[in-house]
């Protein structure tokens, strides 16, 4: 009796094993004359090498359109035949060669051995290998390193080529506030070009600032070309900008690995191509070079970028009470000619007094200033409030330094008593402490401490440094 329950289990094995459901992956060219690498001629490869073998049955033809092949993470098909394999919806794959299936070798090996976990193999019909074979992640491993090199030399040769169209004056790119890009040369679109040069004379000529400038033109009405609205940083990237005086400067992003295809800012790792008077500029090179002077003498850098990509000890932990958007840093200048930094609440900045915009939209807020010494010696305050037994503090901080280092510790121990004992610090020193501070207005700001359930209230106005 049980020899025949095993004579059935095999004769049911035998009937699984005439009919496998085999399913076919394809990458297809969206050249419409690659008639070759088409869904519809693939399709129809696929459907008849399958009619060919009696034991086989067609399940579905996976396709991803394009031409890279070189990361499986973009390649929805993929990942979804990947998805039904595990399921148990077919057993077996076939596709034309490795290249097609992937041109990473880590992802070869990686999917394979998936599979063929869920009893799944994949037959690479120009390759001629089974990845159920025994011998098959050995050619596997080999011939997806000889496509994952090809892809290599492909990816450089096409950034040689880019490179040298460059050099030779072609735009890479696509179309931008005032130009319009078309078969690689550049033209002068004039309904944006009046927007760059009333941008380039409010910030010049009129002495406006980018967030004043910003303000100006959402409430005109004028609509960016691509961002959601006019923000100071779409404003600073016009001033920025060398086409609009001529020049074109290329490379300024590159792709560091031929596999991820992720691109990064260029610093410097490759060499820009620059051109000048490439084109027909949109305003004076005299213009272009007095905006960016101003520029670096806000930033307070000749780069002209710390300004805007430095974070301020308090950065993101001010917050104003009334509209609950964060503080920003900005630099001022006092009668005498000093600077100091003061922080403003960005709906404010952005948008000025409370109003309706064009769009019918609430916008801006009374969010009111504070000055950065001003938080600073709210902090100080802040300090000086806390009940602690500063004594005991001590004594345990100078017994756990002398356990791991061997040197005079009197100066060590004047600096703790002056830590403990509240004097004034820089704002790194009380930026590691704040949870968060809320500007309400000069009269009701609220300090919240990490690690501590209280809430310290303060006015600014009565916050008056003691001698």
């Amino acid at each position: 009796m049980a020899m025949n329950r095993y004579e059935r289990l095999n004769q049911e094995r035998q009937i699984a094993e005439k009919k496998k459901r085999v399913a076919a992956y394809c990458r297809v060219s969206t050249d419409k004359e690659d008639q070759e690498n088409s869904f519809d001629s693939q399709q129809r490869y696929f459907r008849q090498y399958i009619e060919r073998n009696p034991d086989w049955e067609l399940y579905e033809i996976f396709a991803d359109e394009g031409i890279t092949g070189t990361n499986t993470r973009k390649r929805k098909e993929f990942n979804r035949m990947v998805a039904c394999a595990a399921n148990g919806d077919f057993d077996l794959i076939i596709t034309k060669e490795i290249s097609r299936f992937a041109r990473n070798t880590l992802d070869s090996i990686y999917y394979t051995r998936e599979l063929k976990k869920h009893g799944v193999g994949v037959i690479f019909l120009n390759d001629n290998i089974n990845t159920l074979d025994g011998d098959a992640e050995l050619r596997l491993a080999i011939m997806s390193s000889i496509a994952q090199e090809e892809s290599r030399r492909t990816s450089e040769r096409v950034k040689w080529g880019q490179k040298r169209r460059m050099e030779q004056g072609v735009v890479f790119g696509r179309s931008m506030l005032g130009y319009d890009v078309k078969d690689g040369k550049m033209y002068i679109n004039e309904e944006g070009a009046e927007i760059v040069r009333l941008i380039f004379h409010k910030f010049v000529d009129e002495g406006k600032g980018t967030h004043v400038i910003a303000r100006e033109l959402r409430e005109e009405g004028v609509r960016p070309m691509r961002a959601k609205e006019w923000q100071n940083t779409v404003i600073l990237r016009i001033l920025r900008n060398e086409k609009y005086c001529g020049d074109l400067v290329q490379k300024k992003t590159y792709t560091p690995d031929f596999l991820s295809h992720q691109k990064k800012y260029n610093r410097g790792q490759e060499e820009f191509v620059i051109i000048k008077d490439h084109h027909e500029p949109i305003i004076s090179r005299e213009l272009f070079d007095k905006a960016n002077r101003i520029l670096d003498l806000k930033s307070g850098s000749q780069n002209g970028k710390s300004k805007y990509s430095n974070r301020y000890p308090f950065s993101g932990k001010i917050k104003c009470g009334r509209c609950g958007a964060g503080y920003v840093a900005r630099y001022k200048t006092r009668k005498d000619g000093s600077r100091y930094k003061a922080w403003r609440c960005y709906e404010a900045a952005a948008h000025g007094r409370p109003h309706i915009d064009k769009a019918g939209n609430q916008a801006g807020c009374f969010g009111e200033s504070i000055r950065n010494e001003d938080a600073v010696y709210l902090l100080y305050l802040v300090c000086r409030k806390l009940k602690i037994d500063r004594q005991k503090i001590a004594d345990s901080l100078i017994k756990t330094i002398a356990a791991v280092v061997f040197v005079d510790l009197s100066e060590i121990k004047d600096v703790i008593d002056e830590l403990l004992a509240g004097v004034l610090y820089e704002d790194e020193y009380y930026a590691r402490m704040l949870d968060k501070m809320v500007v309400h207005d000069k009269d009701h700001m609220d300090v919240y401490i990490k690690m501590l359930p209280h809430k310290w209230s303060f006015a600014a106005a009565k916050c008056v440094k003691e001698p």
